[in-house]
């Protein structure tokens, strides 16, 4: 019985095998996604495509290995996208194929007619050439994008059958001809971005149909024509941009039918001169640009009501009129108005806080010293240059500055566009260049060197590159071939103009010296960008279409174009404009516009000479003088007092506050040889040298105009000569003489903490976890002594890694106490005007100017998360909707993934625990409310370990109403939704992702504002 029953189990269990078995290939056909035929015709687009390496998972539909290259270039992007739910159909097929970014060298595919079911292909920057297969007429495609390769001919005709089309980019390529009016039967097209080609021709009548249209971007063509009149019938269109597209004016009246529009920019248009046009509908209005569009007349009064509008550029036009007392554009943001004939006083209505104005070349009223505009303490970009008609008055090019003349005439001047200032050895001997470098840019930025003369004016914000807070206007070059003073470059968006004034009446030679350093000379699409723009001397144009690669005969190569101008009025002026001609997406969103390494003006009958020093008017001197005797007495016998009552602190440290004769300091410096300037700030240029002792030195110089240098010169005697701490920077003395203000520190052997972190690569110094861990712990410690332990309770006010030294060692030193504060005991704050740099300003201080100790503690805060991520926290602006470093941190915390935070630098050797204490407590010193801020000695002990960190108390749920981000969050709002323009669908209307703190951060300030201490 036994033997039967397993007898019977047996062949239960044998017949149970055989059936399973039997199926296996009906399980295998359920988990095979794809028929084989389109599995082996991706293979073949791929291979058309030119890719060495192709790896695809057909069960997943997952592409494993694609490129040229084993390991994909950074930011490439690859998918294929299946669908699966087709009725009466077993299988899944390719909808959708995305090979991004991978310079494949190639053709496109006509083997794409053999996937039946693809709806979208992106095949953006690529290498990809030849012309658009006919055989794509035959596919049902919703979606191409042939963004930035090399692809040429004519658009064929057969793309009009596809009627399914709704997104069509074919920008930055070598597309001729004229459009085939068949693309008027794509009656469902919504997007189409044609610029960066050759196209000719007019734009065909049959595109009047085309009323899904909600975008058209057709900028730099060699359209013909008039712009056409049936655009008003795209009721649904919201973003249109014809710059330099080859057609002319006049704009079409009935254009303001188009009450959807939230961008219109056109620009560098031909034909008659015409009134502003009619805008009133357009109430949505988020981008205006009408520059260089032959306008004139006044400004409608409307545009300066439209509530949404964020950029105005009508910079280029004969308009005239004033800007009107009330502007009740809330969003504005960007307004440029450069070269029109705009008069008037410029009211205190456009100075809005955070804003970017550009004035330059009209005919406002001149503005004096006492006007508004001429404060220091305005919190935004402003450019005034050239902003007055006084033609018969020098002064009248230099706001600000009713009192200017030239004591001294000089005969040459070298710059060395966005490098340091250095001597270089030239054919008829050594050559000092200065450097403008170290001068952070704006996108209305007016910059004047007051003792030798020269300056610059840059005019424009690099739209689309999703950065409102850029001061990111120099650009180098690192491991080329190029020499140091070829590597380095200022760029513009829209005009860059240098000056020098007080030139000696003559001839001279002007040598302006170019390099295309932001494309590549490779097979990559890097090296697809194309730059242009038009090149001014004295007001009248010398080249137009200037294009440095053709001049040069490549890119990374020095062209050298030599000029000869005549001065009859003591001074020269070069003007570079960018025209809308030229890629604007190679090789990322934002790059255009005028580039220039250097420019050398020589006389021709002169010997090179340099300006005498400008003299400080003597009641300056003698209220300085007055206030030194009060200051430097009172110091004194407060540090004896402290000295007495505490040595703590100041042990080792014997060097005495002394007062300095010029000629010792001459002596020291070489007679301030530029070859010994370490660096520049509001105050003024500082330069190493070393006293007879062998006692290096670090001597700041005031700038003979400076009023902020003035009063800071006193601040920081009055300061710091109190005080001695190993992580406060020492002030060994001062010296009044004659027309020098000097200060005298100890001499920091490596720079700023800014530069360490986020300058050039060069000047970037690698620092382990352990370092930045005691970086963060002395700079607490400095700010301890100053709240705490110091007899004097002192608020510092302006906190940044600019302002921290590190010495031979990579000790920190907090430094520049020029806007320092004594804090009142009594009062829990006090209330004063602000002053500090935007981004690390508490939030109660930045709003209502109560100032307190806790002020730097949110400083420190930011600091620290700096220190930590590598990033600054001005110009990093992350995605996700996050404003700033800080913003991203408090997102980061919500989610659970500080650790996200850390620099990639410091991933291998992290302590994690070490981390986590530090970034929670930078969360806890940056707290929206001051009283829940921990003090500076707290921080020490929670650092040190001696006592743990507090939860944090911020709840989810009023995260985003922060006071600390609402503000901020304003200026980001377009970048929202918008992706990496290498890593999201829809190549052509993504954003790049702007990663700059850390790659190329200059290391000065951002939005940096030094306002008046006054208590008000």
């Amino acid at each position: 019985m036994k033997l039967r029953l397993a007898l019977m189990e047996g062949k239960s269990q044998l017949v149970f095998l055989i059936v399973a078995l039997s199926c296996f290939p009906l399980l295998g056909l359920v988990v095979s996604k794809l028929p084989q035929e389109e599995v082996d015709a991706l293979k073949q687009i791929t291979s058309t495509m030119g890719t060495k390496y192709w790896e695809f998972n057909p069960d997943t539909c997952q592409v494993l290995r694609v490129g040229l290259t084993p390991q994909p270039p950074q930011g490439a992007n690859s998918s294929i996208q299946c669908q699966c739910n087709f009725p009466n159909d077993a299988f899944c097929h390719v909808v959708k194929i995305v090979l991004k970014g991978y310079n494949l060298p190639g053709s496109l595919p006509p083997e794409l007619t053999k996937l039946s079911y693809l709806k979208e292909i992106d095949f953006a920057y690529n290498f990809l050439k030849g012309t658009i297969p006919r055989e794509w007429a035959s596919l049902q495609l919703t979606s191409i994008s042939l963004l930035v390769n090399r692809l040429m001919g004519e658009i064929p005709m057969e793309l009009g059958n596809v009627t399914s089309l709704t997104y069509l980019c074919l920008e930055a390529n070598q597309f001729s001809g004229s459009i085939p009016s068949a693309l008027g039967n794509l009656i469902n097209l919504q997007t189409l971005i044609l610029s960066s080609n050759q196209i000719s021709g007019n734009m065909p009548l049959s595109f009047a149909g085309l009323i899904n249209m909600t975008d058209l971007r057709i900028n730099d063509n060699n359209f013909g024509g008039s712009i056409p009149n049936f655009i008003k019938d795209w009721k649904q269109l919201n973003r249109l941009e014809m710059h330099a597209s080859g057609l002319e004016g006049p704009i079409p009246s009935e254009i303001s039918e188009l009450g959807t529009m939230l961008e219109l920019r056109i620009s560098d248009i031909n034909g008659s001169n015409q009134l502003f046009p009619d805008l009133r509908n357009m109430t949505n209005l988020q981008k205006l640009v009408l520059r260089n569009c032959k306008l004139y007349g006044e400004i409608p009064a409307y545009i300066w009501m439209l509530e949404k509008l964020e950029v105005l550029d009508v910079s280029f036009n004969s308009l005239h009129g004033k800007i009107p007392a009330t502007i009740d554009g809330k969003n504005l943001r960007f307004i440029f108005l450069s070269s029109n004939l705009l008069s008037g006083d410029v009211p205190d209505s456009i100075l809005k806080v955070g804003s970017s104005v550009d004035l330059s070349y009209n005919n406002f009223t001149f503005q004096t010293s006492d006007k508004p505009t001429c404060r220091d303490d305005m919190n935004l970009h402003l450019n005034l240059f050239r902003s007055s008609s006084m033609e018969s008055n020098m002064s009248g090019n230099l706001p600000c500055h009713e009192d200017f003349h030239c004591s001294s005439y000089s005969s040459c001047l070298n710059i060395d566009c966005g490098g340091k200032s250095a001597t270089v050895k030239e054919n008829d001997g050594n050559i000092f260049y200065e450097g403008d470098g170290d001068i952070e840019g704006g996108s209305a930025k007016f910059f004047l060197d007051e003792n030798k003369y020269w300056g610059f004016s840059s005019t424009g914000d690099f739209m689309d590159d999703n950065n409102f807070q850029n001061v990111r206007y120099t650009v180098s070059l690192v491991g080329s071939n190029l020499n140091e003073f070829d590597s380095t470059a200022r760029i513009a968006p829209i005009s860059l103009t240098y000056f020098h004034y007080c030139l000696e009446n003559g001839n001279y030679t002007v040598r302006l010296r170019f390099s295309e350093i932001q494309f590549t000379d490779d097979d990559t699409y890097s090296s697809l960008g194309k730059r242009i723009f038009d090149i001014y001397v004295q007001d009248k144009l010398v080249q137009k279409d200037f294009n440095i690669e053709n001049e040069a005969g490549g890119v990374q190569k020095p062209v050298l174009k030599v000029l000869n101008v005549g001065v009859v009025n003591n001074h020269m002026e070069i003007r570079l404009i960018w025209g809308g001609k030229g890629t604007t997406r190679i090789p990322r969103r934002g790059v255009y516009g005028p580039i220039i390494s250097a420019i050398s003006i020589i006389s021709d009958s002169k010997s090179c000479t340099s300006h005498h020093r400008h003299h400080i008017k003597p009641y300056i001197i003698a209220g300085i003088c007055a206030a030194c005797l009060l200051f430097i007495p009172l110091g004194l016998i407060l540090r004896t007092k402290y000295s007495k009552g505490r040595k703590k602190g100041s042990k080792g440290l014997d060097i005495q506050t002394r007062t300095f004769s010029l000629k010792q300091l001459k002596a020291a410096t070489d007679d301030f040889d530029p070859s010994s300037k370490i660096g520049e700030g509001g105050f003024g240029p500082v330069y190493k040298g070393e006293l007879p002792d062998g006692t290096v030195i670090a001597v700041k110089q005031l700038s003979s105009r400076s009023r902020q240098g003035n009063r800071e010169f006193l601040n920081e005697i009055g300061m710091i000569s109190c005080l001695q701490h190993p992580n406060l920077v020492k002030l060994y003395g001062c010296c009044i003489e004659g027309d020098q203000l000097l200060l005298v520190y100890e001499y920091m052997e490596n720079n700023s903490l800014a530069r360490a972190l986020f300058g050039q690569e060069y000047y970037q110094i690698h620092l382990d976890w352990s370092t930045r861990l005691r970086i963060c712990t002395g700079i607490a410690k400095g700010l301890a002594f100053l709240h705490e332990e110091s007899r004097l309770r002192i608020v510092h006010r302006d906190i940044k890694a600019t302002n921290v030294l590190l010495d031979g060692d990579l000790n920190p030193k907090i430094s520049d106490f020029g806007l320092a504060r004594l804090e009142e005991e009594e009062k829990s704050h006090v209330s004063t005007k602000i002053a500090g740099t935007i981004g690390y300003m508490a939030p109660e201080y930045a709003l209502w100017g109560h100032l307190s100790y806790k002020a730097d503690v949110y400083s420190f805060g930011v600091l620290t998360l700096e220190i930590v991520s590598g990033r600054n926290n001005n110009c990093f602006v992350p995605g996700d909707d996050c404003t700033c470093l800080l913003d991203w941190a408090c997102h980061l915390q919500q989610s659970s993934r500080l650790m996200e935070l850390v620099d990639e630098k410091l991933k291998p050797e992290l302590n994690l625990h070490e981390v986590e204490t530090v970034v929670r407590v930078a969360i806890q010193c940056t707290n929206a409310s001051a009283s829940l801020r921990p003090t500076m000695s707290e921080v020490v002990s929670m650092l040190e370990g001696r006592i743990p960190v507090p939860e944090s108390g911020s709840a989810a749920s009023t995260y985003h109403e922060d006071i600390r981000f609402k503000a901020l969050r304003s200026l980001q709002q377009e970048a929202q939704g918008h992706q990496n323009s290498l890593s999201g669908s829809g190549a052509c209307t993504s954003n790049s992702a702007i990663t700059l703190g850390t790659n190329s951060i200059s290391s000065h300030k951002c939005f940096e504002i030094t306002l008046d201490s006054k208590t008000s």
